[in-house]
């Protein structure tokens, strides 16, 4: 299990630039405010890791835990068609996912949001304080405030 300290160079690492949804000790939700698709979020691990098995298996439930309530906050607040799930890492090689709600008219549907664009698409705006919110809620901690 390889875990390293924090990186300087990691955009990741560095917290002071994102839109806290929520937060606890050992991951947080961001809003990433991406114009094609306002409810897009990030749940990032907060240690700088590379994997999900550089995690113990308590620690891979909880980040799970997090997606899971994330997905289904989005769900509730948002209504999209779709959920898409990615944890991806080749650019930036630091543990996060990607929660992104997905609607029939957004512009990349149906395929994933970094192919070629389809159509302009519907803007689906995000209420990131009923996010967090019902984030609280899920998860049973308080909220970190939209930034």
């Amino acid at each position: 299990m390889k875990r390293s300290v924090p990186d300087a160079a990691c955009s990741l690492c560095r917290a002071d630039r994102d839109t806290v949804l929520w937060s606890d000790a050992r991951c947080r939700v961001v809003h990433t405010g991406d114009a094609d698709y306002p409810g897009l979020c990030r749940v990032i691990w907060n240690a700088h890791v590379r994997e999900m098995s550089d995690l113990r298996d308590a620690e891979r439930r909880h980040l799970m835990a997090v997606v899971f309530a994330l997905e289904q906050t989005l769900r509730e607040v948002q209504h999209p068609d779709k959920i898409n799930l990615a944890s991806l890492g080749n650019q930036v090689p630091h543990l996060h996912w990607h929660v992104i709600p997905r609607f029939a008219d957004d512009a990349h549907f149906p395929d994933p949001i970094w192919a070629a664009r389809r159509r302009d698409g519907a803007r689906h705006a995000l209420d990131g304080d009923a996010v967090a919110a019902a984030l609280a809620q899920h998860l049973g901690r308080r909220a970190s405030s939209p930034s």
